[in-house]
């Protein structure tokens, strides 16, 4: 390699609430001499980021605008409500969009949901990010509306969440510029879809040398001593042939030779 080689890695952009460890873990097995590097992106900035370069490939929210990007939806995640725990929607197991009428519903500005009307009454104002929405949920002023895994990621021992029915879900997918189809990109794309590394997409394993079959070559194997070798090489010892020793065959076996009777 020259000085002005560069190394292959392959750069994945992932938003908040996507735990990306496990793809990681399998690139790490299969590709360990090409180096992944993750970058955290915001669910709003990481279109721009896919199209301009950013990131090899990216995990994201849709909706997104799809120009100049390829995407496959993985999985949709639930919907749910983060209250304080000692407020009344923490004693029942899930909830409807009519049962927040009367709330108080933050709705920050990176909110990912894709609502048409939204549950209960808006804020004063809105709160910047995800974040500061749970800080203010946390002091009582009212309650937050988002995908399940971001309400993992801001857990806090004072709230809880439970699920909303009829809200709008959140959908993930892998993205990636669309021009940009390399080799690295659809190896990471066997890799969230599944496929064994010997399948045809794949990186297939550099074949493996034929063993040898036990007795091919070389000198030929000696019959076991006192085993017969399938070929008759005559009467063995202590065994009869089924011939009487005198005569013909067909004689009694053990039986004694008489006399010739006298004639008359």
């Amino acid at each position: 390699m020259t000085g002005s080689e560069v190394p292959p890695s392959f750069r994945l952009a992932y938003v908040p609430g996507v735990t990306p460890t496990k793809w990681v873990r399998i690139w790490n097995e299969r590709l360990p001499g090409i180096p992944l590097n993750l970058v955290t992106v915001s669910a709003a900035e990481a279109p721009d980021l896919l199209r301009d370069g950013g990131a090899d490939a990216g995990f994201v929210r849709l909706p997104i605008d799809r120009t100049a990007l390829s995407a496959i939806p993985l999985y949709t995640e639930t919907t749910v409500v983060v209250v304080p725990k000692d407020h009344l929607v923490a004693a029942v197991d899930e909830v409807s969009a009519e049962d927040l009428a009367d709330e108080i519903v933050l709705h920050p500005l990176d909110d990912t949901l894709d609502w048409q009307l939204r549950p209960g009454r808006p804020a004063n104002a809105r709160p910047a990010t995800t974040a500061d929405a749970v800080e203010l949920v946390a002091a009582g002023v009212g309650l937050l509306v988002v995908p399940q895994s971001l309400a993992r990621l801001h857990h806090r021992r004072d709230l809880t969440y439970r699920p909303v029915l009829d809200a709008p879900e959140s959908r993930v997918a892998l993205s990636w510029p669309e021009d940009e189809t390399t080799e690295l990109v659809e190896d990471f794309i066997g890799i969230v879809r599944g496929r064994t590394v010997n399948s045809s997409r794949g990186r297939p394993t550099p074949p493996q040398p034929k063993r040898e079959r036990p007795g091919t070559g070389g000198a030929r194997r000696k019959p076991a001593v006192g085993k017969s070798t399938g070929k008759s090489t005559g009467t063995s010892a202590g065994k009869s042939t089924g011939r009487s020793p005198r005569g013909g065959s067909g004689g009694p076996k053990g039986g004694r030779r008489g006399k010739p009777g006298r004639r008359s």
